[in-house]
């Protein structure tokens, strides 16, 4: 049997995204989503668990859409998850990620003079399956 590698989230984005551009000019939007769990324990106790996702989309879609990634903005994303590592000052240090191949906008998040205060459509960006590799300058942290 093969594999799969497929996540599918919807969560708020925990910052605005930001995009940079590898030495040979691709563009790559990195942001974090949080997605949170609320259950109530056998005794009645209410919890509540949130996770951080990394995410990155490679491409044209990251350009486009950077302007309605913006902090509080609820999103969901079709990706893979892809685990990088790179040497620093004689350490290693590794990052799992979700590479974003479908980001679709939804409602929520709307925060002053952002273009996400005009009634928009939900828009939806396919991303190029390939794209350039990641150097240590890329990295945003």
């Amino acid at each position: 049997m093969g594999s799969v590698n497929k996540v599918l989230l919807v969560g708020n984005l925990g910052r605005d995204a930001e995009v940079r551009y590898t030495p040979g000019g691709a563009p790559v939007a990195s942001f974090s989503i949080a997605t949170t769990e609320n259950w109530t324990s056998k005794d009645g106790e209410k919890h509540e668990q949130t996770e951080w996702h990394r995410i990155v989309l490679w491409g044209k879609s990251a350009e486009t859409l950077q302007p309605y990634l913006t902090k509080g903005k609820q999103i969901y994303i079709e990706g893979r998850l892809q685990t990088r590592n790179w040497e620093k000052d004689g350490q290693k240090h590794y990052t799992t990620e979700v590479k974003a191949d479908r980001i679709v906008l939804l409602g929520g998040g709307r925060g002053a003079d952002r273009p996400s205060d005009r009634s928009e459509p939900a828009y939806a960006a396919d991303t190029p399956k390939e794209a350039a590799p990641i150097t240590d300058d890329d990295i945003p942290f």
